[in-house]
């Protein structure tokens, strides 16, 4: 009697997808921007876990060359990218609310932390380089400056995408479905594509300098 009762509270609560609902794309975005995404996710986890291999063959190599490493660096540029990442999030409620004006703004938001990430890191590798460590020092340095510059250029390639869409929003250039509503595929495309290098620093800050 109770199962019954809270199967019939949830079906009430629950909304029934429609037919037309269930016929909607799952992934926000075009697919082939999907398949780019997964291509990307397929080469860090390639290099996430040459990592963690070569750790476990010469820890003292890394437990030293973790040391030399800035971890409030590392925070700082975490919080950056999340914070980022939901300003990309706002963005994207606005467009679809068709506040577009309001989308712009929050893609500049997410910009500027952006830019808080970019100047932190190349000040952390300014400060490894004074101090003659380089991709040439040893195996940890070269899989640190590596695997930390392919995802900072994968973050310039976000920001472009994003400053593309701010530009398009600041415009008002999105097409008009035969609803009315602007046809915001390219836009959900590109925060697809910043959410996963959101991701990706995520994992590749505890990787780097936390874990031993």
């Amino acid at each position: 009697m109770l199962l019954a009762f809270i199967s019939n509270s949830m079906n009430e609560a629950l909304p029934v997808a429609s037919p037309e609902r269930l016929a909607q794309k799952i992934l926000p975005g075009d697919l082939a921007m999907w398949f780019f995404i997964m291509a990307e996710l397929t080469v860090f986890a390639i290099l996430f876990i040459a990592f963690a291999v070569t750790r476990q063959i010469y820890p003292e190599m890394f437990i030293a060359g973790q040391a030399t490493l800035h971890p409030i660096a590392g925070v700082i540029n975490t919080l950056a990218l999340i914070l980022s990442s939901y300003m990309v999030v706002l963005a994207v409620n606005a467009i679809t609310s068709d506040h577009q004006h309001k989308a712009r703004n929050f893609l500049v938001a997410a910009l500027a932390f952006a830019c808080v990430y970019l100047v932190t890191k190349s000040w952390e590798y300014q400060l490894l380089l004074e101090q003659d460590y380089g991709i040439s020092t040893n195996t940890f340095y070269m899989l640190y400056f590596f695997i930390t510059f392919f995802h900072f250029m994968h973050v310039l390639l976000g920001m472009v995408i994003l400053t593309s869409i701010a530009l398009k929003a600041h415009k008002k250039g999105y097409i008009r479905t035969e609803q009315g509503n602007p046809n915001i595929s390219g836009f959900e495309a590109g925060a697809s594509y910043w959410h996963m290098v959101d991701l990706v620093w995520i994992i590749l800050f505890p990787l780097i300098y936390i874990v031993h």
